[in-house]
């Protein structure tokens, strides 16, 4: 349609959300589906929370606010980036936006300009490449296999920069691996980093809180802090608070970065939701107790899809750090041939026949820019999960 403007056509609709809608669709319709697509926790958001929500409303705290965010949430995002990540900001370096997607798509709105580079790993969260390509730069993608463990070395990210390059993004826990950088591992991107000044770090922390044996999480200007000056750090409330339709994100950086993102987010949406913003107060100010509890119940879930992927033929399932995802290889089903004669030829077509045969809701690996793989998150309950695995390995195991 010749009304509509040509960047659209640089850019694809979310594929995590398209699955998740097919298995709603489908469920509608009377299937037996279990939908593994979402990235969302299954439980409720936290009482006290929901509590300080009620609390604001009945206290009439339901105007507009500044576009991007209350001071009292400003501070409490100030304090949790002292308490927990050794990081000082003062609330005119804080942005509060709706979501952590708003937070990362202002700032490449405010910082591209065409022909601008942005370094991604793969696998990467779906969103990032079009986002960059939305705001008029150049994705320039580092694929990360399964045999590096599904991460960027050090030479990965030197051999990706040049004179272009403006930002990388990077996603540790990963989303859609659960992949997590240790310390020292995060120590040798922040050299190579520190050898290019131009580039500049936007580092999506939102999973954070969900990290699993004894894995410890750390952030680039935590371990680097000539890096301070030039990181944009990413997080929110959404996958450790379970608040993911409250849509609050928020992030630290320099002074000139926030204002200009204070200026687009002005134009497009203004503030956040305000009754949200007072409930994020209460999560980052409030008991953290819960979330060493939520992450052990969630490590508990990874091993139980771990084993049986592993056991499934023809997939290999490596145990991940963190978030709430695994990332199987299916390689050794490529090739192969379902009962009714459909050939597997990549993670699509593989992804596609197991929700049409099984009822099982996967996403495939194309759309985090690595192949042949499936992402699954495991936020749901033991028994689907169970069920789940179940029918992928009947699935594989009739495969010819």
């Amino acid at each position: 349609m010749a009304f509509l403007s040509a960047t659209l056509d640089r850019v694809k609709p979310s594929p995590t959300i398209a699955v998740t809608t097919l298995a709603q669709e489908l469920k509608a319709a009377g299937r037996d589906v279990i939908g593994l697509g979402a990235g969302e926790p299954d439980f409720d958001t936290p009482e006290h929370i929901k509590e300080a929500a009620i609390a604001a409303m009945n206290a009439g705290k339901t105007k507009y606010t500044a576009p991007d965010g209350i001071p009292e949430l400003k501070q409490a995002v100030c304090d949790k980036f002292a308490r927990e990540n050794g990081l000082t900001y003062e609330p005119k370096q804080i942005s509060v936006g709706t979501g952590g997607k708003q937070i990362l798509y202002n700032a490449l709105m405010a910082t591209l300009d065409p022909g601008d580079e942005v370094v991604i790993p793969a696998p990467y969260w779906v969103s990032y490449p079009d986002m960059v390509l939305l705001a008029g730069g150049e994705p320039v993608v580092v694929e990360c296999g399964i045999e590096s463990g599904f991460k960027m070395t050090p030479e990965d990210l030197d051999a990706a920069i040049t004179p272009k390059t403006k930002w990388l993004i990077f996603n540790s826990p990963s989303n859609p691996t659960g992949a997590g950088y240790s310390r020292d591992e995060m120590k040798a991107l922040t050299e190579v980093l520190m050898k290019h000044p131009h580039v500049w770090v936007m580092s999506d922390d939102m999973y954070e809180h969900l990290v699993f044996d004894d894995f410890e999480f750390v952030s680039p200007a935590q371990i680097e802090p000539g890096l301070y000056d030039r990181t944009l750090t990413v997080n929110g409330v959404s996958k450790a608070y379970a608040m993911t339709g409250w849509r609050i994100g928020y992030a630290g950086g320099p002074v000139e970065l926030i204002a200009a993102m204070r200026k687009i987010q002005s134009q497009s949406t203004s503030n956040p939701c305000t009754i949200s913003q007072w409930a994020a107060v209460e999560a980052l100010n409030g008991t953290q107790d819960f979330l060493a509890d939520n992450a052990k119940l969630f490590q508990r879930r990874r091993d139980l899809v771990v084993s049986m992927l592993n056991a499934a033929k023809g997939v290999e399932c490596p145990t991940p750090e963190g978030a709430f995802y695994v990332y199987p290889s299916i390689a050794g089903c490529i090739g192969k041939t379902t009962p009714d004669g459909v050939v597997i030829e990549n993670d699509e077509v593989f992804c596609t026949k197991l929700l049409e045969d099984t009822g099982v809701a996967v996403v495939f690996g194309a759309a985090f820019g690595v192949s042949p793989n499936f992402r699954i998150s495991y936020a749901t309950s033991d028994e689907a999960l169970t069920t789940a695995c179940t029918r992928i390995q009947d699935f594989c195991a009739k495969l010819r």
